[in-house]
This record gives C-alpha cells, sequence and structure tokens, in this order.
C-alpha cells in the first residue's frame, strides 16, 4: 500500500517536455551527469529509444531532477523520486547522496529490468570493467562493503559514547560506554574519504543498502 501511494506521487510529479534534443555526454560530466537508456518495441514492432537523463548537480537545491527523452527528444522530466509512464510499464528512478540507486523498467506485469548506462558515463565505464575483469570487479565491490562496514561500526560506537555521556539521561539506566576505538584526526578524515568513494563506486552500479548506504550518506 505504501510503495503504491510513493509511486503515484511520484507520477504526479512528471510534468511534459520541451522537445529539446538529447545533448551527448562529455567526459568531464563524469560526476555530475547519469545517462541510462531503454529500448523498447511498439505494437506496430517499431523501436523506441527511451533515455534518462541525471543531473546530480541539482542536489545543491535541495533536489534532484531526472530528464525522460524519447527517441533523442525532451518528453518528460521530474523530481527525483520519479516515475515516467512508458510503452509497456513505467521507468523508477531514485537517487542516493552519492549517485543513483535505482533506474529501472517496471513492466504492467511486475517485472523489473535495470536500464543501460551510456557506455561515456561513470556508470557505463564501470559495468565495463564488470564485464571485462569480473574478479577484479567483485574484490572492488566487496571492498566497498568492506570499508562500509567499518564506517558503520564506529559511527555506532560514537553514538552510544555520546548517548551514555551525560550521567542523568541513559548512563543512570545502562551505564556510562568509553569506545574501544580512538581514532585520531588524520585516521577519521581517511575513513570518511573512503567511506564516500565506496558509497560512490556503489552507487555506480546501482547498489544501495539502507543500513550500509543510508549511513554513509
Amino acid at each position: 500500500m505504501f510503495k503504491e501511494w510513493q509511486h503515484r506521487r511520484a507520477a504526479q510529479r512528471v510534468k511534459p517536455g520541451d522537445g529539446r534534443a538529447l545533448k551527448r555526454f562529455r567526459w568531464w560530466q563524469m560526476l555530475t551527469r547519469a545517462l541510462f537508456h531503454l529500448h523498447l518495441m511498439n505494437d506496430d514492432g517499431r523501436p523506441t529509444a527511451y533515455t534518462v537523463d541525471v543531473r546530480h548537480q541539482n542536489a545543491s537545491e535541495g533536489h534532484v531532477k531526472a530528464h525522460l527523452y524519447l527517441d533523442g527528444r525532451h518528453h518528460a522530466e521530474s523530481r527525483v523520486p520519479a516515475a515516467f509512464p512508458v510503452q509497456g510499464g513505467t521507468v523508477e528512478v531514485r537517487a542516493s547522496t552519492f549517485g543513483l540507486k535505482r533506474c529501472h523498467y517496471v513492466t504492467a506485469e511486475g517485472a523489473e529490468f535495470q536500464l543501460m548506462p551510456d557506455p561515456a558515463s561513470a556508470e557505463g565505464r564501470r559495468a565495463r570493467l564488470d564485464r571485462a575483469h569480473p574478479a577484479l570487479s567483485r574484490c572492488i565491490g566487496s571492498l566497498s562493503v568492506i570499508m562500509l562496514a567499518i564506517g558503520l561500526v564506529l559511527l555506532i560506537l560514537q553514538l552510544a559514547e555520546q548517548i551514555t555521556r551525560d550521567p542523568e539521561g541513559v548512563a543512570q539506566y545502562v551505564g556510562t560506554f568509553t569506545s574501544p576505538i580512538d581514532l585520531p584526526v588524520w585516521a577519521t578524515t581517511t575513513l570518511g574519504l573512503c567511506t564516500a568513494l565506496a558509497s560512490t563506486e556503489r552507487a555506480l552500479r546501482l547498489r544501495y543498502n539502507r543500513l550500509l548506504d543510508g549511513g554513509a550518506g
């Protein structure tokens, strides 16, 4: 029920496009733009190309906006999370702090398919690495999870110490807690950078876990 309400709310945010042409992806946009493609067949057998274009720099304004192009022309736009009606279903787009966590085509029957990233985009280059070097790709993915898990554990320890610091608060019931790990400033900074890189790497593969990635974001 809640997901259906979210879907209807997202669909209401969709606005018609202005018909402008899709601009090609430039190499300097790899950290600020995501581009995904979907190819479908109309009922008459004619191929149709949909493209989702997301500009992450809009996040500085408090929101991220997704644009849908149909056969290279601007068809619709919406703030994310977005739900664009397309041939035979819906294209759902959701963003995280470090990129996208969802860009899927959901059919009317409920089947889900991730859209294909543009080869020139950061997501496309990460996908190419996965195809060309699957073992290396798995190692990078595992390292990202490990870094996020370490960051999450340290965050929990720090929160527990902060919560039990006041002797008149929670501490009078459970006692005080002192974190066994006290990192120097340089180590904390390095860990923060590593967790940000790990979250970015996972976002390039549209991987998202509310506990790991949500804690990092």
